[in-house]
């Protein structure tokens, strides 16, 4: 079992910066990509930003310019710096990661979610 545990959420106003963490834990042999996911109220998850095991990076259009996401593969982690934060960024936003337990058994797994709320 893969358990990948978000924080860095909160409540900041508009220009301000937050920047996210998510750290996987548990018994599996690798990590390929791991991400970031948003859903604000009423809208579908969507995805904000994605990175491989060997770096390469995917970002939703609107949000290159403004969000970065980088990845330590020693700590199994993921970051996503946000500046420039505007009200409609505010979602909860899940960290994703797949990979495999052993050499065939795949898992792609979601973390609880960290509340973002960027206020006016």
């Amino acid at each position: 079992q893969v358990q990948l545990v978000e924080s860095g959420g909160g409540l900041v106003q508009a220009g301000g910066s937050l920047r996210l963490s998510c750290a996987a834990s548990g018994s599996f042999v690798s990590i390929n990509a791991m991400g970031w996911y948003r859903q604000a109220p009423g809208k579908q998850r969507e995805l904000v930003a994605s990175i491989t095991s060997g770096g390469s990076t995917n970002y939703a259009d609107s949000l290159k310019d403004r969000f970065t996401i980088s990845r330590d593969n020693a700590k199994k982690t993921v970051y996503l710096q946000m500046n420039s934060l505007k009200p409609e960024d505010t979602a909860v936003y899940y960290c994703n990661a797949d990979g495999y337990y052993s050499g065939i058994d795949y898992f792609d797994s979601w973390g609880q979610g960290t509340q973002v709320t960027v206020s006016s």
